[in-house]
């Protein structure tokens, strides 16, 4: 590379010497001229002053200052392009000598050069013997080549011969079958054309009847179209009375006649009203009967879990209540049988009365919650659902009485408090979450700044029994954009669900995460909520391009879809 450098500097310059040789060569010619041109003037200047001219010899004169400047700049550039042409000759020569440096370099340069042009001969020549080589070999394969197509193609026509000879026995068959079931087709569409006829002749029988059903039905229209005009002109034959009656009064006729129209179609529109009031109120019994039915069904599926709800209260009843020797003489003596046989049981006829008993205090409270318009809530107000009237006073339903108050006290004490019990059935304990929300996720997703949005979540009670359910807040980064407008159900039975609303004003263009949080009896839960700014989501419908097998020169294209499922358009590469 510094030997090439070396002689492109030594070209460039040798370059540069000559320019500037021709360049001194030019100025000098140029030198001479104008001397000539100054003598020539001299002279010229010597004869008008002997003869006396005066104006050609100041124009003469100022030809001749003129010459002298540029004799004077031309010999001027003589001598810069001189000293640049000397300038250019020593560097050259100091090239030169920095080459003369390199020669046993450029000589090794050279002999490597020569070896290096014999191995690129000594490659051409292997690889004309490997191309000769290869195309003998792929002579021998074309010709291998055409001896298999040739065996395959005679092949391929006796097997197609065969094939004929096979198809033509076939054709025969078939032309058998096809003469048999063509005899049996005719027979059947024969059987076809006997029942189409008979359909036939009952169709003619009901046109026949239909006809003489419509002549007389258009006896009937034409008497009804002649009582309505006997209607019409009864009608006109009133009011013209009336508007007799009204000028002989002095009346308005006009007006006392549009007030009669319109009093007859107020009535009209009244008997319409009435139908239809008459009908809707068909249709909400009719819906009522069918609500009833449900209820019914429902209340027979829970009367299982109810039964058993009652057992496992009386058991609590024979485990905590502490009660005197005559209150539980006053029981049954079956009861006490049954207690003396079976330590710990309970008797089938103690199940029934315990069930009825919770049964008619049930019946109580719905009683009493459907006094008011709406539940008036757990937390607002101490409310005894268990009070019954004094008349009905009963040292066992007072026992029961006294262990539901202490049960619901230490619910609400745990409530209050934060630490909850383990919800227990007799099938086993409840574990998870005691609401389970649908969505399971709140999410606002592609949202635009200054918009409203707004969705519904349905809370399912999915413990084993009676919950409540409060909301309690949410998340600290989710209050200035999240609002939540839930209403507190109340009570709520297992399976039952209530609903409220979420509503997102979005201020910012960011991804916010949080969660709404809830307090129930069994403990607390929340409901995780997400708001997702939009963004751009881009996805290939194929992982791996096959293109298969295919032949040498054959040109196989594949298309790929790339897809943006996101809300965000971007520009991609």
């Amino acid at each position: 590379r510094n030997i090439k450098l070396l002689d492109d500097m030594v070209k460039e310059k040798e370059l540069v010497v000559q320019k500037n040789r021709q360049k001194l060569g030019a100025c000098q010619l140029r030198i001479k001229m104008l001397a000539k041109q100054l003598d020539r003037v001299d002279m010229e200047i010597e004869r008008e002053e002997e003869a006396g001219n005066v104006a050609a010899l100041s124009h003469l004169q100022a030809v001749s200052r003129r010459l002298h400047s540029e004799l004077q700049r031309e010999k001027e550039l003589e001598l810069i392009i001189d000293l640049k042409l000397k300038q250019n000759t020593l560097e050259m020569w100091e090239i030169e000598i920095e080459q003369g440096k390199y020669e046993v370099l450029r000589d090794k340069l050279q002999k490597d050069e020569e070896q290096l042009q014999k191995h690129y001969q000594e490659q051409r020549e292997e690889r004309i013997c490997k191309e000769a080589r290869t195309a003998l070999q792929a002579e021998g394969k074309r010709r291998s080549r055409e001896k298999k197509e040739e065996k395959a193609r005679k092949e391929y026509e006796e097997r197609k011969k065969k094939l004929l000879e096979d198809a033509k026995r076939n054709h025969e068959k078939a032309a058998c079958f096809l003469r048999q079931s063509t005899a049996r087709i005719h027979d059947k569409i024969a059987k076809e054309e006997e029942k189409t006829q008979e359909h036939m002749e009952r169709r003619i029988q009901a046109v026949l009847s239909l006809k003489t059903s419509i002549t007389s039905n258009r006896e009937k229209l034409q008497t009804l179209q002649v009582l309505n005009k006997a209607k019409a002109l009864e009608a006109k034959k009133e009011e013209m009375k009336m508007r007799e009656a009204i000028l002989a009064e002095g009346g308005n006729v006009v007006k006392e006649i549009f007030l009669h129209k319109r009093q007859l179609k107020h009535e009209k529109e009244e008997q319409a009203f009435r139908e239809l009031q008459k009908s809707r109120k068909i249709e909400i019994v009719s819906r009522i009967l069918k609500e009833k039915a449900s209820i019914h069904k429902q209340k027979e599926s829970q009367s299982h879990i109810r039964a058993t709800k009652a057992r496992v209260i009386f058991n609590c009843i024979l485990q905590t209540s502490v009660l005197s020797q005559e209150s539980w003489l006053s029981l049954s003596p079956r009861s006490l049988a049954g207690e003396g046989t079976a330590p710990g049981a309970v008797s089938p006829e103690d199940t029934a009365q315990d069930v009825l008993w919770e049964r008619g205090d049930e019946e109580r409270e719905e009683e009493k919650t459907l006094l008011e318009p709406e539940f008036p809530g757990l937390w607002g107000r101490e409310y005894d659902l268990h009070q019954i009237p004094k008349e009905e006073v009963d040292p066992t339903q007072l026992a029961i009485r006294a262990v539901k108050k202490e049960m619901s006290e230490q619910k609400m004490e745990e409530f209050q408090t934060g630490s909850f019990a383990k919800q227990m059935v007799p099938g086993g304990e409840h574990k998870g979450c005691a609401f389970h929300s649908k969505p399971s996720c709140i999410h606002f997703k592609d949202f635009d700044v200054g918009q409203t949005y707004k969705k519904k979540i349905i809370l399912t009670n999915a413990s084993y029994s009676v919950n409540y359910c409060r909301l309690v807040g949410i998340s600290e980064c989710l209050k200035d954009f999240i609002s939540v407008h839930f209403e507190p159900p109340g009570k709520m039975s297992s399976g039952m669900s209530c609903e409220f609303v979420v509503t997102f004003k979005p201020m910012i263009n960011e991804s916010l995460e949080g969660e709404v949080m809830f307090v129930a009896q069994t403990g607390s839960f929340s409901v995780p909520l997400k708001c997702t700014v939009k963004s751009c989501v881009l996805a290939l419908d194929k992982e791996l391009i096959d293109f298969g097998s295919h032949v040498v020169g054959e040109t196989i294209s594949r298309t790929i879809s790339l897809t943006n499922s996101g809300a965000l358009g971007t520009r991609f590469k």
